[in-house]
């Protein structure tokens, strides 16, 4: 098991990028959007990448998580080094050990919210652990829904189900691309709550790219990017230390937080 030894705690690693490059283009129009980046996620920690439009933080959570190919270096989930996977295995690796939560809520419309929330699981044949299953389903406060179809619940509550649908097969890590980016500020509060909660009370292991420096308040730790390298990072972060640290990165113009402070549930 990988291990790494941070403030005094040995964690093991739950994903690993190590000098990993993205280029796109060639000669004058090539653009080098990570530039040999080596950073840990350690499980049952909740981690944030921020860093101002362009700097790479998306591009960065695209690769660990399977979604993008790299250019140069190593990404691992686990123990397994995703640059060996074929399409095949990659394909399996990103369903049995990987959740994603995007901004866009990406449910099925014909499909109720208990539907959406099994899908992956459906797909790959397997059952859900029902013990497990309605632990989720109570955590994010959907009992009362699950016969709802998409169209049914308010925007807040298909976000609710998608964070469910990422937690459902208990993955062994989650990425969210800014996942409140399409939700009031009192929606997105819940939703960074139930994500929070499900790292400090299910063990889970979460990734999230945001801009807003109030949602990453919820995390463990924040990871700054600027021109596709880490250039510092912080832990035990709060909304006034994190916009601290934006503005002092280049093209760091970081927006105001979109979330109420007090909303926050540490």
């Amino acid at each position: 098991m990988t291990t790494s030894s941070i403030a005094g705690r040995t964690t093991a690693v739950a994903a690993r990028a190590t000098d990993l490059s993205k280029i796109y283009g060639q000669g004058e129009t090539q653009v080098v959007a990570l530039d040999r980046v080596s950073v840990d996620f350690r499980q049952a920690e909740f981690t944030a990448i921020m860093g101002p439009s362009g700097s790479g933080k998306s591009t960065l959570m695209h690769c660990v998580a399977g979604l993008d190919t790299f250019s140069s270096g190593s990404v691992r989930i686990g123990e397994t080094e995703l640059g060996s996977l074929k399409d095949k295995q990659l394909t399996r690796l990103r369903r049995d050990k990987i959740g994603f939560i995007f901004q866009a809520f990406n449910l099925l419309p014909t499909l109720t919210a208990l539907e959406n929330i099994t899908l992956p699981m459906d797909i790959a044949s397997r059952k859900p652990d029902k013990q497990w299953l309605d632990t989720v389903i109570a955590m994010v406060g959907l009992a009362d829904r699950l016969g709802h179809r998409p169209s049914q619940l308010s925007g807040g509550q298909q976000q609710r189900v998608a964070v469910a649908r990422a937690l459902a097969s208990r993955p062994d890590i989650i990425f969210g691309d800014e996942p409140t980016g399409n939700l009031d500020s009192r929606s997105g509060a819940e939703v960074l709550g139930f994500l929070r909660n499900s790292v400090r009370e299910l063990g889970q292991t979460v990734v999230m790219v945001t801009h807003d420096p109030v949602a990453a308040a919820y995390a463990d730790r924040v990871v700054f990017l600027a021109d596709g390298r880490i250039v510092d990072e912080v832990y035990g972060p709060t909304a006034d230390s994190v916009l601290d640290r934006m503005r002092n990165l280049p093209g760091g113009s970081p927006q105001r937080p979109g979330f109420d402070a007090k909303a926050r549930t540490s």
